[in-house]
């Protein structure tokens, strides 16, 4: 135990106990509205997050976060690290469309679709149940542990969480690599053996023994609440004018079995009967009365708590609701306020944006660097060389022929082992040229040059380079470079 002084004068975290141990929580089952329709929504998920990767669309994955590759496929649509543009407006519209949602619907995502939620919740908290029984009164531990149902109880999360993390790595890997590595031995693929060993581990960690802690400790989401929420968005509530002061469940019982009045008008006293439900029943164990706080994570689970012990006494529902910090208060609620006209106005460009540019994105990408060594070399035609490298990305899903050449054929020419090479779908052909110009092109010690790629179907794409030269004022070196050999690497 922590000395006097020590000790906190206030509860720190529902998860901490006041010398510092930890609670565990064992939220009671509150069957209602809310949690039959979050329990469908849940698996509904569930079944969503396990087929995703099975699914294809026009022949690829529905989604492949190829991170070797580096391709990312998102429904049917192959993304490049090239996509600046489209990654930065992805990102931005995501950031706001947490904004627009969070304004409008408080923390709807946290108590009904995150994945920590809906997997603690629908998976693990019921098989716990299934060994351990349902919460006693006070969030209690239903059965007493025995070392048998504590194993059993263990080995069941740990295939839970192995299954978890296979369809965790599908998104990763395609379940094609990783049904192969499922049936070879590990000895054949160590490193993501080793890796499906971690995940799993994480996954173990998380649901058996962190749990809650992931919302209160780790994600900053409860913490960037007070920046996104206002007094009119959608929130769990307590109706204090209602529910104050409060009278005991055994004071009214008692008044009741003497014929007592039990109006709480005529008493003088709130509809709430400080069963404690609302707390015994909640998954971070907030007591959901002292106001808005930061664990609460919308799951309404207090909601069908409450609304079961008002219809037992005869009061009417809704003590606990979802409302908005300005309607407990009894004022008018906005639903259309300006915050949320800006993010839908933002939200839209960044989609307008989003869907043009990914529109009108060029078939290949195309892009020149500069060749190692000397900046440049005299031939023995007295020309002047610069050696580059060609590096072409074919973003299409067949194979595409490029034709390469000057855009201007009296600058120069090229000196490469083909000007017309083959590159397959989604594929990088990289190509060693050199551009050779007659020295008296050169009226500085550069100059910009433009290289013309033609594809099968007539399209042309026009790349500018820098070439370095002698100047025209320069001496001729005693000695010429022989002209480099180009390289392909397909």
């Amino acid at each position: 135990m922590l000395p006097t002084l020590l000790q906190p004068q206030e509860q720190v975290l529902t998860t901490l106990n006041r010398d510092g141990s930890r609670h565990w929580l064992y939220p009671r089952l509150s069957p209602g509205r809310f949690l039959a329709a979050r329990r469908t929504v849940g698996y509904v998920l569930i079944l969503i997050f396990t087929l995703i990767p099975h699914l294809r669309l026009n022949g690829r994955p529905l989604m492949l976060l190829d991170i070797p590759r580096r391709e990312f496929t998102l429904f049917g649509a192959t993304f490049l690290p090239t996509d600046t543009v489209l990654l930065a407006l992805f990102m931005i519209g995501l950031v706001t469309s947490i904004f627009l949602i969070t304004a409008l619907l408080g923390r709807v995502w946290c108590g009904w679709a995150c994945p920590q939620t809906v997997y603690m919740e629908f998976l693990y908290r019921p098989l716990e149940r299934v060994f351990d029984g349902p919460p006693g009164a006070g969030g209690k531990q239903g059965k007493k542990r025995t070392a048998v149902r504590t194993f059993a109880k263990y080995v069941v999360f740990l295939l839970a969480s192995m299954f978890l993390a296979h369809t965790f790595l599908a998104y990763f890997v395609g379940v094609d690599a990783l049904a192969q590595w499922v049936r070879q031995s590990p000895f054949h693929h160590p490193g993501p053996f080793l890796v499906m060993c971690i995940v799993t581990a994480a996954m173990m960690f998380d649901f058996s023994y962190f749990r809650e802690q992931t919302c209160l400790v780790a994600c900053p989401y409860g913490r960037f609440q007070s920046v996104m929420l206002d007094r009119d968005s959608l929130i769990i509530s307590y109706d204090p004018r209602r529910g104050e002061p409060r009278i005991s469940l055994r004071v009214l019982k008692a008044a009741r079995s003497t014929n007592a009045t039990a109006d709480s008008s005529a008493a003088k006293v709130g509809d709430c009967v400080d069963c404690n439900l609302c707390v015994d029943t909640c998954p971070t164990g907030i007591d959901i009365r002292k106001g808005l706080q930061m664990e609460c994570i919308g799951c309404a689970q207090c909601i069908d708590a409450c609304d079961n012990v008002m219809t037992k006494i005869g009061r009417p529902k809704g003590l606990i609701r979802y409302s908005s910090q300005a309607g407990i208060d009894g004022k008018p609620v906005r639903i259309l306020r300006p915050r949320l006209a800006i993010y839908a106005v933002v939200l839209t460009a960044i989609l307008g944006g989003f869907t043009f540019v990914a529109a009108t994105r060029a078939k290949l990408d195309i892009s020149l660097l500069r060749g190692p060594g000397m900046p440049y070399s005299i031939l023995d035609t007295g020309e002047v060389a610069n050696l580059v490298r060609l590096k072409v990305v074919n973003r299409t899903e067949a194979p595409m022929t490029v034709r390469l050449e000057l855009a201007d054929a009296s600058l120069g020419r090229l000196i490469t082992s083909a000007t017309s090479f083959a590159i397959e779908p989604r594929q990088t052909f990289q190509e060693g040229i050199q551009i050779a110009i007659p020295r008296e092109k050169f009226q500085r010690t550069e100059m910009m040059i433009n290289l013309k790629l033609i594809d099968e179907t007539g399209a042309e794409r026009i790349v500018t380079h820098r070439l370095l030269g002698p100047g025209p004022s320069a001496a001729k070196p005693a000695r010429s470079a022989p002209a480099a050999s180009s390289e392909s690497k397909p």
